[in-house]
């Protein structure tokens, strides 16, 4: 005997009484927005449904984002979405359940949708050698009176996700603990980081310490599977990299 079963519960069922695992809001925080139909979204959105009236049963949130989205489907059953943003707010209002306030806020979570879908995506900076993070940070960081720690997320074609500053230290020497470089990467996702930091004194040569920093991160990059792809370190005329010298594999 086969069991076949319904991704989303019958209409008639309450979604408070619903498994876990099949409403809305459980799997969107498990699975993302994009793992929900139109319809579990529009009922995100509404909320709360209807109490039953003039002889009509309760409607659940999701029974009335149903209602909306047919209410709007051409005679294909497509294009619901489109025509629901492009609706007046009394249009919506004419739906039984869907008042004032549920009507302004699918409206509003629509228009965000449109002016997020018409923003360009940021020009981002390809960093593919030591060269080309020295030459990006060199003049921010060269005359700095102390050491200031800095993290590059890169992607997988090695362009600058985001910078971060990790720390701000003494005039010798920053306290560096590698959950602050490993934290913001996983948060965006990062495919590699590249660490720099600088020399007040001038010569890039690198210290015991930055050696072992060096190591500790590489350690801690293989853990997590976001690997130091370099570290580099700025001084007044020139910079030092642990990847061209070799250093990343003894390390």
């Amino acid at each position: 005997m086969v069991t076949i079963t319904c991704p989303i519960p019958p209409a008639f069922v309450s979604i408070k009484k619903w498994p876990e695992s099949e409403k809305p809001r459980e799997r969107l925080r498990a699975q993302g927005a994009g793992a929900l139909s139109a319809r579990e979204l529009l009922a995100l959105l509404i909320e709360t449904g209807e109490p039953p009236r003039r002889g009509r049963p309760p409607r659940s949130a999701m029974d009335l984002a149903g209602d909306l989205l047919n209410w709007f489907a051409p005679e294909g059953g497509d294009e619901s979405l489109r025509r629901i943003s492009q609706a007046p707010l009394s249009a919506l209002c004419e739906v039984p359940g869907i008042g004032p306030a549920k009507a302004a806020k699918i409206l509003a979570a629509l228009d965000l949708g449109r002016r997020a879908a018409r923003e360009s995506l940021p020009v981002r900076v390809q960093v593919a050698s030591a060269r080309d993070v020295y030459e990006r940070m060199r003049l921010a960081m060269r005359d700095l009176p102390q050491e200031e720690f800095h993290v590059l997320l890169l992607n997988r074609q090695n362009e600058v996700l985001r910078e971060v500053v990790v720390t701000r230290g003494t005039l010798d020497h920053s306290n560096i603990h590698a959950r602050d470089v490993f934290r913001p990467a996983m948060a965006e996702s990062a495919s590699c980081v590249v660490v720099v930091h600088n020399h007040p004194g001038g010569r890039p040569t690198p210290s015991p310490q930055d050696k072992e920093l060096t190591r500790e991160l590489c350690v801690a990059g293989r853990l997590v599977g976001i690997p130091v792809h370099d570290h580099v370190i700025v001084g007044e005329h020139g910079y030092y990299s642990f990847a061209e010298a070799g250093l990343l594999e003894r390390l």
